[in-house]
């Protein structure tokens, strides 16, 4: 739920710069896909306001660490839905991470399907992993929620990256990520002549649980914060993309 931030921003940002690459992991590749798709920032608020947020978070009876607590049917309907609404209009790259050997790996372009975003958001435990060319595709922000190391590989000259869980909402997750990142092979790092400014709450957005719960109170709340937290970089974002384009 904390990517009704990224909306947040996204409505401070349109009217200041049209992005030549998107991409997204987790939550944010949906929020990616849209954006490339041509939506606007009050569209993607639409969205994450609309009370039919919370139907891909119905529980259902545990299946096991592959099948997951929640109910994947609402978000795959969802994201098929937003697949024949959007196509993209930019390049656009989605993260995901294989099962078992936590290699992240991107999707990009006409490649990227609902399957890809519905494995992008594969969250362990949460939704069940997807197989894609025969490797088992999970939660793209497993290993981090902000994947610079996919802008490196997309050639970007110049990144706005938006970090919703900057602060995390628990230790654990913290710690867990940190665990998982030891484990895995090392993210390539960003050029030295790439510049990027980081959006991102400076407090903890929530709870774990208010990750998984719609709540209209939390959901205007993550917006407005990002749309703040946007505004204070515009001018930063304005001299970095004039002088990159000129």
């Amino acid at each position: 739920m904390f990517g009704a931030y990224q909306a947040g921003v996204w409505k401070a940002l349109e009217d200041v710069f049209r992005p030549d690459i998107v991409i997204g992991a987790s939550a944010g590749a949906l929020n990616a896909w849209a954006i490339a798709g041509g939506c606007s920032g009050d569209g993607l608020i639409r969205t994450w306001l609309d009370p039919a947020a919370a139907l891909p978070m119905r529980l259902r009876l545990w299946q096991g660490p592959w099948r997951g607590l929640l109910d994947a049917r609402a978000l795959e309907e969802g994201v098929r839905r937003m697949v024949a609404e959007f196509q993209p209009r930019q390049e656009i790259g989605i993260a995901v991470v294989e099962l078992p050997g936590l290699r992240r790996r991107l999707f990009r372009g006409a490649e990227i399907g609902p399957e890809h975003l519905l494995a992008s958001c594969a969250v362990p435990c949460g939704f069940p992993p997807r197989w894609i060319g025969g490797k088992l595709c999970a939660d793209g922000g497993l290993l981090g929620a902000l994947p610079l190391w996919a802008a490196s590989e997309m050639g970007a000259n110049g990144v706005v990256a938006v970090d919703v869980l900057a602060v995390p909402p628990s230790p654990m997750l913290r710690y867990g990520v940190r665990m998982l990142q030891a484990l895995a092979p090392r993210a390539p790092d960003l050029p030295g002549d790439v510049d990027y400014i980081a959006i991102s709450p400076n407090v903890r957005l929530g709870t774990l649980r208010d990750t998984t719960l719609w709540s209209r109170a939390n959901v205007e709340r993550w917006i407005e914060l990002g749309r703040r937290d946007a505004e204070k970089q515009l001018p930063a974002v304005i001299r970095l993309f004039s002088t990159r384009d000129g």
